[in-house]
């Protein structure tokens, strides 16, 4: 264990699934965690962590929603604090598939906390999303802006689950935690040896992007230009993912402060059209990507980005990469691994 986690905590469990790119980060900024994977995971991945430590992992796949599965690590090991990046996270999917996201999402977290609270484990992590925000009444969006307005099952499980964690620091006085709400992340490890791998057809932009430079996807789908942005195109904050990460770790100082329940927005104050990230994955690139315009998804919204002033003045943390470096470190990623994880060239 490193003298750093340590002055954190005795030991943290990161419990990753789709959320692998911001974990793994995570895990390369903290060192030697345990981490507790599910749906979603590529073992390869766990690999690369190692490779990039030159340290070994304990990891342990599981899904939460087996529960004495849960309960048998946690009495293996004496865990101080929980990260919670688990979960099922596409919007157009949730819509399509509700009763899955809902059980999913809200029955595994709900076992988490169970357990976190008998096994004495008090001190959490969550990652949440920019979705709790819903259709949005300003912009920039800050914390207090109203939340549960969910425009999409999504959005709606990390509102619930926001709720939960809430309602249950305030019943339990020794309890802290840290609430997230993701803008965007996209990017990738500057080694080109960690990214986002979706498996299947992706449901993100930046990846389908991403897989169109290269060659996997012929076309990419724009999903609505009449929307009222500059272009016709949804606006987005896009955060890169090691930022993203940089900022689980002062969520987790935070924590030694006995600070009750936070939320902050983890985004970088400014919003991007689709259509200029296709030109800037086109530059990061070289390569022209193919795009058509097709109808608006369900519960898709014109524009969201934060105000993260509030995680700058409490957290000391603030976003440091440009979509110039996201964009070129995602590029790194998928031409250095071109089908990802599997028969990737990076070693």
């Amino acid at each position: 264990m490193s003298r750093f986690q340590m002055c954190l905590f005795r030991t943290v469990i990161i419990i990753s699934g789709v959320n692998m790119t911001v974990c793994v980060c995570v895990c390369v900024c903290v060192l030697n965690p345990v981490l507790d994977g599910g749906e979603g995971d590529v073992p390869e991945s766990i690999r690369r962590i190692e490779k990039l430590l030159d340290t070994s992992i304990e990891f342990h796949e599981l899904d939460l929603l087996d529960r004495p599965g849960l309960e048998k690590l946690f009495k293996k090991h004496s865990f101080s604090a929980v990260m919670h990046f688990a979960g099922l996270k596409a919007v157009g999917e949730s819509v399509e598939q509700p009763l899955r996201y809902y059980r999913v999402n809200l029955t595994a977290s709900m076992n988490l906390l169970e357990v976190m609270q008998a096994h004495k484990v008090h001190n959490l992590v969550f990652s949440s999303s920019a979705t709790v925000y819903g259709d949005p009444q300003h912009l920039p969006i800050d914390e207090l802006h109203p939340v549960g307005g969910c425009t999409n099952p999504y959005g709606k499980t990390k509102f619930f689950i926001e709720e939960m964690i809430k309602d249950h620091c305030t019943a339990e006085k020794d309890w802290n935690a840290v609430l997230l709400r993701y803008f965007n992340p996209i990017g990738a490890h500057s080694s080109g040896l960690i990214g986002e791998d979706p498996q299947g057809i992706p449901n993100n932009l930046l990846p389908y992007v991403a897989q169109v430079a290269i060659g996997r996807r012929k076309c990419l789908s724009v999903f609505g230009n009449d929307y009222d942005t500059p272009d016709g195109t949804g606006v987005r904050d896009y955060i890169h993912v090691v930022d993203l990460a940089k900022g689980h770790i002062a969520a987790l100082k935070k924590l030694k402060d006995d600070c009750g329940c936070k939320v902050y927005n983890l985004g970088t104050g400014r919003g991007y059209s689709v259509l200029q990230m296709v030109k800037a994955m086109e530059k990061a690139s070289g390569r022209e990507i193919t795009y058509k315009i097709a109808p608006r998804r369900g519960g898709d919204i014109a524009s969201c980005y934060a105000d993260p002033q509030l995680a700058e003045k409490e957290l000391g943390w603030k976003a440091q990469f440009d979509l110039e470096k996201m964009c070129e470190d995602l590029w790194r990623w998928q031409s250095m691994n071109p089908t990802g994880f599997t028969n990737g060239t990076a070693s």
